[in-house]
């Protein structure tokens, strides 16, 4: 053999094992090829009702809001998402919205929003908001026109049934007490559709004039400089208009059927072109259903949007067949780690997920994912949050969890204001049900858990307001505020402004692979994230005793870089809700 070949052959082994490397390192940082700033952002959800009252009404407000940006701006965060602002009847606190181009006056005026916006972005913080388009209110004119009368131009803006065909299909309604998806008009002599309650008609997306209304309202706010939309059960749009049976094959889990509409990726594409792209928005959808489903929603190459939830793993730990009951034999670790592992795989290639453990639809992080108690609060708010800002994906965070809020916990159902609650309560009732183990549970998992007014100071009001709260704050507020935790430098606070600049200083945090380590391991959820021969280590014990696990890792060879008990030393023994972020 020749010197000639056997040169040749040699070139061509180097070119087969560097082709093979350079294909394997593509496939493990597919993310980094599209960077962008919303899979690098921490988004900072802030619930305007429940924020800062600036004019004693006891309501939070914008005003309240531009008052604290420069505590916001101190969070190290990256964008916020404001739940609805807009003119609304607030039977359903603003998802139901009656005017969708001015601001409720409970929040103040446009010109208090475009000050907001400004002040925001004067500080680098973009801001999404809300867009509630599957429905609107029943006191939008939209709606009171259609209601009028069969030949109003509005009327095809929804969805009807008329009464001479007799009883309509039957559809499950959300909020409703008798769990009925129509409502009777008698001007019109027809039903109408609703998915929710019945103050909020579903709109008709399959009218092609409704669809550019919804348009040109995106294009409305868009134009008023915002960066992106928070899609309020956008999965519902899509109606099958033949009205058929429901499917028995859904067994009774009715909002995945309601998500699965013929020609909802259709309208998205369609709202896309016609907006998010020429605008350049951010998207987060609501998107219910299994990975297959939900990847269509974010899988770049179909046009729709950019990152969608995972509400299996935050729907984890209740009872079947029951309104958000907690499982009293608690919630199995193992399994959801698991649930983690599967929608991050999703999005390895294609797509782009999100991560949270609270947001208004939920109950407080730390009673329902951590400790509450006294001893363990703080510790347990500091692992989540560890939790949130070390995973792959974008960061979701509820205000008042960098503080280490937690549930309120009523009593009486008459403390309550949501109407999800109260619908499921009059449901129980009638069917005879165990009223105080549905209020027990409720103290767990309701949403009025995490709308309580944030706690600010130790003052009358929790300096949240001078008037009367629109929902009871807190007793604690006198010792868990973001004075006090100001003042204590091992806070929840600054360990979460700790974890920001840690996430933002390392793209192996925002774009490395994720992997569990120890997966069976019953306490701790622990696992590595790694790019460019760059490793971090996160070992999360989630239950309130000592736990051990094996890394197989030599930890001598690593850095702790945050912990929350404040140790340095790395080990594979664990204090009780014990956080720690090594770096290798």
């Amino acid at each position: 053999m020749s010197y000639l070949r056997i040169g040749l052959l040699l070139l061509i082994a180097v070119w087969l094992l560097v082709s093979c490397k350079e294909k394997n390192t593509a496939t493990k940082q597919t993310a980094m090829q599209n960077k962008t700033w919303w899979k690098e952002a921490v988004v900072y959800q802030i619930y305007p009702r429940s924020f800062k009252d600036s004019d004693g009404d006891g309501i939070g407000d914008i005003k309240g809001i531009i008052s604290k940006l420069d505590y916001i701006q101190s969070l190290g965060i990256d964008a916020v998402w404001l739940n609805p602002i807009y003119e609304s009847p607030n039977k359903d606190n603003g998802y139901d919205i009656s005017d969708y181009r001015n601001v409720s006056k409970q929040f103040g005026s446009m010109n208090d929003f475009d000050t907001l916006l400004a002040g925001f972005h004067q500080r680098g913080i973009k801001v999404f908001m809300d867009l509630v388009v599957n429905h609107c209110s029943n006191e939008h004119p939209w709606f009171k026109e259609a209601s009028k009368s069969r030949n109003s131009p509005y009327y095809n803006y929804f969805h009807w049934w008329p009464a001479e065909k007799g009883e309509p299909p039957y559809r499950f309604s959300i909020f409703d007490e008798k769990g009925y998806g129509w409502e009777f008009n008698k001007a019109t002599n027809s039903y109408y559709l609703h998915y929710f309650g019945d103050f909020q008609p579903d709109l008709n997306w399959e009218n092609p004039k409704l669809r550019q209304e919804v348009y040109d309202i995106m294009k409305f706010w868009s134009k008023k400089g915002i960066d992106g939309f928070r899609m309020d059960a956008l999965a519902f749009i899509a109606k099958d208009t033949t009205w058929p049976a429901l499917p028995p094959e859904y067994n009774g889990v009715w909002v995945m059927y309601y998500a699965s509409g013929p020609h909802l990726h259709d309208y998205i594409q369609e709202m896309n072109k016609e907006v998010l792209t020429p605008y350049k928005l951010a998207t987060v959808a609501e998107a219910m259903g299994d990975v297959p489903r939900v990847k269509k929603f974010v899988d770049e190459d179909r046009n729709e949007l950019n990152m969608a939830y995972n509400f299996e793993a935050i729907d984890f730990g209740y009872l079947p067949n029951e309104y958000k009951m907690p499982d009293p034999q608690g919630w199995d670790l193992v399994k959801w780690k698991q649930i983690y592992k599967r929608w991050d795989s999703a999005f390895t290639e294609k797509g782009w997920g999100t991560v949270y453990l609270a947001n208004h639809d939920q109950p407080r992080m730390v009673t329902r994912w951590g400790n509450d108690a006294p001893e363990f609060r703080e510790l347990s708010s500091k692992m989540l949050s560890t939790f949130i800002l070390t995973m792959r994906g974008t960061a979701f965070y509820y205000f008042g969890d960098e503080i280490g809020m937690n549930n309120i916990k009523f009593d009486k159902v008459e403390d309550y204001n949501d109407v999800e609650l109260h619908t499921n309560y009059a449901q129980v009732k009638a069917k005879g049900g165990d009223l105080k183990r549905f209020l027990e549970g409720m103290k767990i998992s309701s949403r009025d858990n995490g709308r309580t007014p944030m706690q600010w100071d130790s003052t009358s009001g929790a300096g949240f307001t001078l008037g009367n709260p629109w929902l009871k704050i807190n007793p604690n507020y006198t010792t868990v505020n973001v004075a006090a935790a100001e003042a204590n430098q091992n806070s929840a606070l600054h360990y979460f402004r700790k974890l920001t600049t840690l996430r933002k200083a390392n793209e192996a945090l925002q774009y490395g692979a994720f992997t569990l380590v120890d997966a069976d391991n019953p306490d701790v959820f622990a696992y590595t994230r790694t790019l460019n021969n760059k490793t971090f280590l996160i070992l999360l014990n989630f239950k309130n005793k000592t736990a051990t696990l094996k890394t197989g890792m030599d930890l001598s060879k690593g850095k702790t870089l945050l912990n929350n008990y404040g140790s340095t030393n790395a080990s594979e023994t664990l204090q009780p809700y014990e956080a720690s972020v090594i770096e290798f």
